[in-house]
């Protein structure tokens, strides 16, 4: 599932569009010792207005944020085709539209007994259907086709106890703190996914879409438990294993310049790309390029293969993921942010024998603690006897 098939699904995601109905809607609730307190499965057409708007803001947002970050696709194993596997479940529930109650038991007993949440939490999930609009080879839109998009999508939304602070009591005359024991579901969902993906303008079936609102936290017990996939890395965890890969392979020779150079050329990557169906992404072979380009000899590059396959194994990693917006020079006690549009004022230097960061400044005004000064350009001449450097 691509950016733009994403998009035409998230677009078409609303009440207002005559190709997308959202038919049925499955409601459960789980306390934090995993019980099931209450179930109901409903027609979205016969919701009160107020409940079923919250409901499509809800669901849309387990498709929110962006792919490779908040939103990561994954292939079902072989295993999960059997009976009570993940793909098995999840087929099951799109086939009887939340309406079998064998699937729908089925399908939220594999939700709450593989979850790993601390407090209680409730299930959302939709059946939706998208009549699959025909375009041209330009992605132009030419008309409606025969053909329909069934699919479930699942939000995981924590439960928690309204608190309203402290109130005034007009009758008794004093301020209080105020109990509320309502259990109130969140809007925004903690984790979801979608079942089947929308692939090559079709249901693709031996994937599933999985949504988390902490990318750098995603839940793994609903990837790898409840729906049977292998989690890779997080983005954090692809950015520290490219950093691990830079350092093993370049060694001595890595400095300002390299790393510079490869952030740079990791943003042409993108930038060049950005209008691919794809997120870029950096592998092996492109990432030996980059290395070269930036400056690291043959020698160095002659380890990048073992080291890339050690580390990151055989996969690419997503290049949004490991970019820079800006570089961040650390000292003990000194720290530097650099823009990205001004790498290139800054550089190191040995000067006397000490190891020197110098900064280029076009202007003379600089901030000090948000006080606006200026370094003395008048240049002090040399004493009598002393050399002077030209």
């Amino acid at each position: 599932m691509n950016k733009k098939e994403l998009a035409e699904i998230k677009k078409s995601f609303s009440e207002g569009c005559g190709f997308f109905t959202l038919n049925r809607i499955l409601y459960a609730y789980c306390d934090a010792e995993k019980h099931i307190k209450y179930t109901e499965s409903k027609g979205f057409a016969i919701m009160p207005e107020d409940e079923s708007a919250v409901v499509m803001e809800t669901l849309k947002k387990a498709l929110s944020g962006s792919l490779g970050k908040n939103l990561n696709e994954y292939r079902f194993p072989n295993e999960s085709y059997e009976e009570g596997g993940a793909q098995n479940v999840l087929y099951a529930a799109v086939k009887g539209k939340l309406e079998d109650e064998e699937a729908n038991k089925a399908f939220i007993d594999r939700i709450v007994e593989n979850t790993d949440y601390a407090s209680a939490y409730t299930i959302i999930s939709g059946h939706c259907t998208y009549s699959i609009l025909v375009k041209d080879k330009n992605d132009e839109t030419i008309g409606e086709g025969d053909s329909e998009y069934n699919f479930v999508i699942t939000a995981l939304c924590p439960v928690n106890t309204g608190d309203d602070g402290l109130f005034y009591d007009d009758e008794a005359q004093v301020i209080a703190k105020k109990s509320n024991t309502e259990m109130i579901i969140a809007k925004a969902p903690q984790d979801g996914f979608l079942y089947p993906v929308f692939s090559d303008r079709s249901p693709d079936v031996n994937s599933v879409m999985y949504y988390t609102r902490s990318p750098k936290k995603p839940n793994l017990s609903i990837i790898e438990d409840v729906l049977d996939c292998k989690f890779d890395f997080t983005p954090e965890g692809e950015k520290e294993r490219f950093r691990a890969v830079l350092s093993d392979v370049c060694r001595e020779e890595l400095d300002y310049t390299v790393i510079t150079k490869v952030n740079d050329s990791i943003k042409e990557v993108i930038d060049q790309n950005k209008n691919e169906t794809e997120p870029p992404v950096i592998d092996c072979s492109r990432m030996r390029t980059i290395l070269s380009d930036a400056g690291v000899s043959d020698d160095k590059l002659q380890a990048l293969d073992a080291v890339y396959r050690d580390t990151v194994g055989d996969g690419a990693l997503k290049a949004s993921n490991l970019v820079e917006n800006k570089t961040v020079l650390s000292v003990p006690e000194i720290t530097v942010n650099i823009s990205k549009e001004a790498t290139d004022k800054v550089r190191t230097s040995v000067i006397q024998g000490k190891k020197c960061l110098i900064i280029d400044l076009d202007d003379p005004s600089v901030l000090v603690n948000g006080i606006e000064t200026s370094f003395e350009t008048a240049e002090k001449a040399p004493a009598e006897g002393e050399p002077v450097t030209v």
